[in-house]
């Protein structure tokens, strides 16, 4: 063993067991939070590790970026034969790879030559985007942008040293590889003038660069914003599997429990805190939301990035037994006294979000947002009765009226006057339950839809029934800006109603009805067969039971619900009823679909004010108006109302019809007619 073997041993242990002390830590940090239980179903966790974490599916939403980031994460991967040769010498001498076969090494070396240059291009056009072309969501503060540059010169440092190492183990005799190694091979002639021994000795550092900077990588990783590296693929792996719609109920009869939603890291769970140690800080999230887009308080990224900071923060406290650092002491307000709520994140911060799962989507390593900043706002709610002011008439409003307007119990079966609709209380062999909700109940506007969608239904010879008066709020409000105890009150009523008339089938036209009782009410014992309008009219259609026969030459724009698409993936429905009708020219806005830009009126938003930046509902509007439509086309009440009133501050109502599908394709059948 030489000399260089022997101080690479030392330098070789000594940076396993500082990074195993490293990895250790974070697991301790880690199991400060509350249980949960990820680890079933691992054939589809492990698909989503196949799509998401290595075929990087989310990335490549971002073409340039997503390319970029692909390069240099399977360069990376690629480039860990290398790694494992140059390990190889440091411990053995004269260890090579070559013993897997002469046509398999040359293979190895081919792709390792490949992707070295492909990382070193996509690290150039990475720190030129930073630095140059400045795209907002990657402006982060000093620290973040040192943390950045660094490791992506380490990696374009560590692919350049094993090129030179290549190049000049060729010149010392090893030319059978030059084709193989055809970039190395390019650097040859660099060190031609070289002799042998001053060749042998340039071979010699860049193994050193090449395995020291790898070293320093791997031990830099557990104190750096690039930790996700190590992290995502297991934070992918722990996806959720349960409905993207559906949050975690809480159980309120718990014995012993004294504390409800989260103040502190304790109150999150595992999965949550690997989420802040798993966040690139990319910004993906914060670019992709409506509240920081139209200059409200609220950055996604920021809300993850806190919760890892004060776990490492509270966590490093706790591991040191309680005592605090020097620095901490210093503290206006030392660690111990802190909470992650209200001093790490506020309350206007959190009310602010609309729950469109636009954050969740965007994100390349599946970090879950929305049920961080619900389970927050649980806390602000149900400990310390801390919500935006108006919300306190939506809670009354709930609980003596079981509705977030003020309009009596009584008149909700009003709209159905005269059109001779029976109650699951008289029906005799109703099919299918529809579930009208809250705003097609009493709101005027959307009891227009209401009316146009049940005489579709009746058209069709639908053997349909509605609850009447017995229908009550499914709770999504409440559930959604944090009171969790109320909601759960009206979920447990409602299925208790639907249960006692054995109900199989729902259709609703609310999307927020839609979600809830299709992937919420599983959870106290509604199981069921939950359809959206749209989809059942699609239905309708193909069986020929509704006939268009009208034609109307307009240009239409379709606006998705968050909680119709994003939440339930349903974007074509929609769409094919709107182009069963002739003359329809549908355009879509720049952010359709799965990009869709909320309306502003989630979470519970419906019912707040907007105090700051500009309103949601108009920046949407804008985009919508800005294809010069006829009519705006919804499927959502909350849509619908958050776009006229759009239209309305715009001074386009004249112009500009908004419209629910079910309003169009009623307007267009030969019965109506």
């Amino acid at each position: 063993m030489t000399t260089r073997n022997i101080v690479f041993l030392f330098i070789f242990a000594a940076s396993l067991g500082f990074f195993f002390y490293g990895v250790r830590r974070l697991i301790l940090h880690l199991q400060l939070g509350k249980p949960e239980n990820r680890f079933d179903n691992i054939g589809e966790r492990l698909k989503n590790v196949l799509v998401v974490a290595f075929a990087q599916s989310k990335l490549m939403r971002e073409p340039l970026a997503g390319m970029l980031h692909f390069f240099i994460y399977w360069g990376f991967i690629i480039l860990l034969t290398a790694v494992i040769e140059s390990i190889g010498e440091g411990l053995i001498p004269g260890f090579s790879l070559l013993f897997i076969g002469v046509s398999t090494y040359e293979l190895i070396a081919f792709f390792q030559d490949l992707f070295a240059g492909l990382v070193v291009l996509s690290v150039l056009v990475a720190l030129y985007r930073r630095y140059v072309t400045k795209p907002k969501r990657l402006q982060v503060d000093r620290h973040g942008q040192i943390d950045a540059t660094a490791i992506l010169v380490a990696i374009m440092l560590i692919c350049l040293s094993m090129l030179g190492q290549n190049a000049t183990r060729m010149l010392l005799g090893d030319p059978d590889l030059a084709q193989a190694r055809f970039l190395s091979g390019e650097l040859m002639p660099l060190f031609l003038s070289f002799d042998g021994t001053t060749v042998e000795v340039l071979g010699d550092v860049f193994w050193w660069i090449h395995i020291l900077l790898v070293l320093g990588f791997l031990n830099y990783l557990p104190y750096s914003k690039h930790l996700h590296v190590l992290t995502s693929v297991p934070n992918v792996y722990f996806t959720s599997l349960q409905p993207r719609g559906a949050l975690k109920p809480i159980n309120l009869e718990a014995e012993g429990v004294e504390r409800f939603g989260a103040s502190d890291i304790e109150d999150l769970t595992w999965k949550q805190l690997l989420d802040g140690y798993t966040c690139t800080e990319c910004g993906r999230c914060t670019a992709a939301c409506p509240a920081n887009a139209t200059g409200k308080i609220l950055s996604p990224k920021k809300i993850i990035v806190d919760i890892r900071r004060r776990l490492e923060e509270k966590g490093t406290m706790i591991l040191d037994g309680g005592r605090e650092s020097e620095k901490s002491r210093q503290e206006e307000k030392s660690p111990g006294d802190k909470t992650l709520l209200h001093d790490y994140i506020t309350a206007d911060e959190l009310f602010a979000c609309t729950t469109c799962m636009a954050c969740v989507q965007e994100c390349p390593v599946n970090i879950e947002h929305v049920d961080s900043i619900v389970e927050m706002r649980r806390s602000l709610v149900l400990m310390e009765s801390n919500f935006p002011p108006e919300v306190q008439v939506v809670f009354k409003n709930l609980e003596n009226n079981f509705t977030p307007w003020a309009f009596p119990a009584s008149a909700r079966a009003d709209w159905a006057d005269g059109m001779n609709i029976p109650t699951m209380a008289n029906a005799q062999d109703a099919e299918v339950l529809f579930w009208v909700g809250c705003a097609g109940s009493y709101d005027n506007r959307y009891k227009k839809v209401t009316q146009a969608f049940a005489s579709l239904m009746q058209q069709a010879g639908i053997k349909f029934a509605i609850l009447g008066t017995e229908e009550k709020c499914t709770g999504d409000p409440a559930r959604r800006i944090g009171n969790e105890y109320l909601a759960q009150i009206l979920m447990k009523e409602n299925v208790q109603t639907m249960n006692r008339y054995s109900v199989k089938t729902i259709v609703t036209s609310c999307p927020h009805c839609f979600n809830t009782l299709r992937n919420e009410y599983p959870q106290f014992g509604g199981t069921y067969n939950v359809v959206h309008h749209t989809d059942f009219l699609v239905k309708l259609l193909n069986e020929g039971r509704i006939k268009v026969s009208k034609e109307e030459a307009r240009t239409i724009t379709f606006h998705d619900s968050c909680y119709l698409g994003r939440y339930n993936d349903v974007y074509d429905q929609p769409r094919k009823v709107l182009e069963s009708v002739p003359g329809t020219d549908l355009v879509e806005m720049q952010r359709s679909r799965s990009k869709g830009f909320c309306c502003g009126a989630g979470g519970g938003r419906m019912w707040m004010e907007e105090r700051e930046g500009k309103r949601v509902n108009i920046e949407r509007t804008e985009e919508a108006l800005s294809l010069k439509p006829d009519v705006i086309g919804t499927a959502c009440p909350f849509c619908m109302t958050m776009m006229t009133d759009g239209v309305k501050a715009k001074d386009a109502a004249e112009k500009v019809q908004v419209k629910d599908v079910a309003e169009i394709l009623f307007e267009a059948t030969t019965k109506n007619g």
